[in-house]
């Protein structure tokens, strides 16, 4: 992957933040933009083709939840969340509004670099559309066909996008039909958590997911299902 064809968009209201994030990620080669307030972050996300954005939930006016929704509304664009301590009904918000993972405030450059290329690796191959794609790669139900060289997922016969992190939750799901996972379970192999993280991270999720499979075809959604105490499955109908 080469990092300076990466464009990322920071967005804080603090300069000394957005100062010392930009100092780190053009030192690893990363184009960067910043915005310091949400209004502007938001025209910036949806005019421009950025790889991701990194983005405060705390700020005046447009706070990052916001800026989060109505960017979910167009673009799939993955997005870093950056959170005070202790702000957990943020970063469970940031979450249900799209996010693709989160990082707490005060952070170590370290962390953000680690993040910032997790997300990178998993959307790389969302940025194009293979037109020789190996039908070997390919998962097809009867209401679900996931073209996984191409990140395309057609449901009830329609194309829809989803982000990174719900293609790959997705995904993760159908290799293994009628499978049982718990939230431990996904949080560690979907999200690369080794730790006890947020496990309403998966919950948003499913529920995302679900709601835009439901949008095209409720068939290919009532396949995600909820096991009460244990977790989910994509069960494959009869």
């Amino acid at each position: 992957m080469d990092n300076d064809l990466k464009h990322i968009l920071v967005v804080d209201d603090e300069e000394r933040i957005r100062r010392l994030l930009r100092m780190y990620l053009e030192k690893e080669g990363y184009r960067i933009d910043e915005a310091e307030e949400g209004e502007t972050a938001l025209r910036m996300a949806l005019s421009s083709e950025y790889d991701l954005i990194i983005l405060d939930v705390m700020m005046p006016g447009m706070d990052g939840i916001e800026v989060c929704t109505k960017l979910r509304e167009k673009k799939a664009t993955p997005v870093l969340m950056l959170t005070a301590k202790g702000e957990e009904a943020n970063r469970v918000s940031g979450f249900e509004a799209g996010a693709d993972d989160y990082v707490v405030k005060p952070f170590s450059p370290r962390e953000i670099l680690y993040r910032v290329k997790a997300i990178l690796r998993r959307s790389s191959a969302t940025a194009f559309l293979s037109k020789d794609t190996d039908t070997r790669n390919n998962i097809v139900f009867p209401h679900l066909v996931i073209e996984h060289d191409a990140h395309r997922v057609t449901a009830g016969g329609q194309e829809i996008s989803l982000t990174p992190k719900e293609y790959e939750l997705l995904h993760y799901l159908a290799m293994s039909p009628d499978k049982v996972f718990s939230r431990e379970d996904l949080l560690k192999d979907v999200w690369n958590y080794e730790f006890f993280g947020d496990l309403r991270t998966v919950d948003t999720h499913v529920k995302r997911l679900r709601e835009k499979l439901n949008k095209v075809s409720p068939e290919a959604a009532s396949m995600i299902t909820t096991v009460w105490g244990v977790g989910y499955k994509l069960e494959v109908p009869k």
